[in-house]
């Protein structure tokens, strides 16, 4: 019976923490804007503004959902402390394989919880804007993009958000030249935004007959969606517009018309691209919002104060430049060099498990952050 008073400890251990994740999430202020924002879904004539409406009530299921993840997690915790005392009391050995599946499953709970309060940054709660750019190296580089857009999507799909493919350009015998996709759903950006910048692949070529190792290279950009409500002003004379077919997945539609959309911003050299909608007019409101989301990113990275002041990024996808680097070949290791974090499950990391990558991340940064203070 010594393994349940050992789990009552760790619970009661846990115990602080989980008021701490409780005043973090400041749940006292998400009732009172709950109860506002029900208030306005109540009056005649909420739905005139569709779009408006169609907001209040995802930030009413966030606020909610925050509430019951609370909740959820302190019940768990409860539970588990109940079971332990029952079988305490009863003598019953019986419960020891359900009480140590809880306490692996509230521990894994307890640790998504708190990187969740972990997101503190304005445009953190945002949806994530990702685009994937293969580095020099031809076939090798375009594959390894598209084995990071698998990742990225898998994790995606993992953690309840919704993607949408927002432009697709096809490598020349596999992968991908680049692509843009958005991540829906609360603190996406906030997650992601751990994952901007140059990612390393080490291993043996599929593409060489010779069996040699190579190293690749594809770069990450992680940008936060801006809503139409923010207003930059970008001068039309700063545009360059260009109109083709679109390419890749896409249907019918597909190669049919021009109504894919490129846009470059002529004093910064930003390039978007957008060919997922099915006119020109809608692909051209979407790369806008690309483009308002990556100048405001950058302005607020390296803090201009206006967006005249950017002046695009320089960073070339090559050796010395890299965050992570994944190596398959002599060994398994997928290492940030950011946090030291690593993990030698490299099939498990490229099949979406890089929870652990975001958190050390995350944790790096409020220990930063707190220092700065």
């Amino acid at each position: 019976m010594l393994q349940f008073e050992e789990f009552k400890q760790q619970l009661h251990a846990m115990r602080p923490e989980i008021e701490e994740i409780g005043a973090a999430l400041d749940l006292e202020a998400a009732a009172k804007e709950i109860e506002q924002l029900e208030a306005q879904a109540a009056e005649p004539d909420f739905w005139s503004d569709l779009e408006n409406s169609q907001k209040v009530l995802q930030r009413i299921k966030q606020l909610k959902d925050r509430r019951n993840i609370y909740e959820s997690l302190r019940r768990e915790a409860e539970d588990l402390e109940l079971m332990c005392e029952m079988a305490l009391e009863e003598n019953d050995e019986s419960l020891s394989d359900e009480v140590t599946a809880g306490m692996s499953a509230l521990t894994t709970h307890l640790e998504e919880v708190r990187m969740r309060t972990l997101l503190s940054g304005e445009y953190d709660r945002n949806n994530a804007i990702m685009s994937f750019h293969a580095g020099a190296g031809g076939t090798e580089a375009q594959d390894w993009a598209s084995m990071l857009y698998r990742m990225y999507t898998h994790w995606a799909e993992q953690h309840g958000y919704r993607y949408k493919v927002l432009n697709y350009l096809d490598g020349e015998e596999a992968g991908i030249k680049s692509a843009d996709i958005l991540i829906e759903g609360e603190n996406a950006f906030g997650f992601l935004k751990s994952e901007m910048g140059v990612h390393r692949l080490v291993r043996v070529s599929p593409f060489d007959a010779s069996g040699r190792r190579h190293t690749s290279f594809a770069a990450v950009e992680v940008m936060p969606e801006m809503g139409d409500d923010m207003k930059i002003d970008i001068r039309d004379e700063d545009l360059k517009v260009d109109t083709y077919r679109s390419s890749g997945a896409g249907g019918q539609h597909v190669n049919k018309t021009e109504s894919a959309i490129r846009i470059t911003h002529i004093p910064t050299g930003i390039v978007v691209s957008c060919q997922n909608e099915r006119s020109q007019v809608q692909n051209r409101q979407v790369a806008m919002r690309m483009l308002m989301s990556k100048l405001m990113e950058i302005k607020e990275r390296e803090h201009y104060d206006k967006i005249e002041d950017i002046k695009g990024e320089q960073k070339k996808i090559e050796w010395g430049s890299q965050i992570r680097s994944y190596v398959f070949m002599p060994y398994t290791l997928v290492k940030d060099h950011r946090t030291g974090y690593e993990n030698g499950n490299i099939n498990a990391v490229m099949d979406g498990d890089i929870d652990g990558f975001i958190s050390a991340y995350l944790k790096m940064n409020a220990i930063k952050n707190g220092a700065n203070a």
